[in-house]
């Protein structure tokens, strides 16, 4: 860890990683087309769509209310005060990644177009690749084996 810079030094939030992705779907949906769900399968698609939304949303939620009782940020250009354990982060290290994936997924799903499907392992790579292994670098010097250990009990993703 830069002693200069305490921070994961992730300058691409996050969230954005997925939105490009999911844009870029969206705008192939306007040029290209076809992609549309069949009329038979679009309500209930829709529906389940919603319930990951919400999934996604509340695993957010708790993944943040979790952050705020540690006295600790979840924006990765602030410094963390400390390593969140608990509730979601017992079955995986990055909940909060896993709600925007599982949003990405809602969301399409919702709109009721398949291109967009096409840029979520662009969003999964981008933030398994770029944003996941700047913040391990930043956490394991920083808290040195408490996180070692931390890390070689939970899953990165599930």
């Amino acid at each position: 860890m830069n002693p200069k810079r305490d921070h994961a030094g992730i300058f691409v939030p996050p969230p954005f990683l997925y939105a490009i992705p999911f844009a870029a779907g969206m705008l192939l949906h306007r040029t290209v087309g076809g992609d549309s769900f069949p009329p038979s399968i679009a309500p209930a698609a829709r529906i389940a769509g919603l319930a990951l939304l919400a999934a996604g949303i509340l695993l957010a939620l708790a993944s943040e209310i979790l952050f705020a009782r540690a006295g600790t940020s979840a924006i990765p250009i602030r410094p963390t005060q400390a390593i969140v354990t608990g509730g979601p982060y017992r079955f995986t290290r990055n909940p909060m990644y896993l709600s925007l994936a599982i949003d990405y997924v809602g969301l399409t799903l919702v709109v009721g177009y398949a291109w967009p499907f096409a840029g979520l392992l662009v969003a999964i790579l981008a933030v398994d690749r770029y944003a996941i292994p700047r913040e391990e670098r930043y956490l394991e010097g920083k808290f040195g084996d408490s996180y070692r250990q931390y890390r070689q009990s939970v899953r990165r993703w599930l």
